[in-house]
């Protein structure tokens, strides 16, 4: 399976922010990952809309990349959703409890109807 480099975008879309993720999600992802949450940050939104339907590789460091954003969500009272996750991530998700602190759709469109 071929793989690539790390990029991420920010949008609004519905009243959120928007992240769209694309790549791979590991070490190299660190420096990007936290730059685009500081911009998500800026824009005062209480929701931040992670999405990985770009995302090829996400490994355990990617996760804790995440896992991060999530407790930065929680210190300053944002919503942190997530949408586009392969079955096999939601299954990690969902078996390192993460889905209790965060909410996962299947596409971006269900993300933002949820509210």
């Amino acid at each position: 399976m071929a793989r690539h480099p790390f990029e991420a975008k920010l949008r609004h879309a519905s009243g959120k922010v928007v992240i769209d993720l694309m790549g791979e999600i590991n070490a190299f992802a660190a420096e990007d990952m936290n730059d685009i949450y500081n911009q998500a940050e800026a824009s005062d939104s209480s929701e931040i809309l992670l999405n990985f339907s770009a995302v090829d590789y996400i490994n355990s460091t990617g996760i804790a990349l995440i896992v991060n954003m999530l407790g930065r969500a929680l210190q300053t009272k944002r919503r942190l959703i997530l949408c586009g996750l392969s079955d096999h991530y939601v299954e990690i998700f969902k078996i390192t409890r993460l889905t209790d602190y965060m909410d996962i759709y299947p596409d971006e469109q269900a993300a933002l109807a949820a509210s």
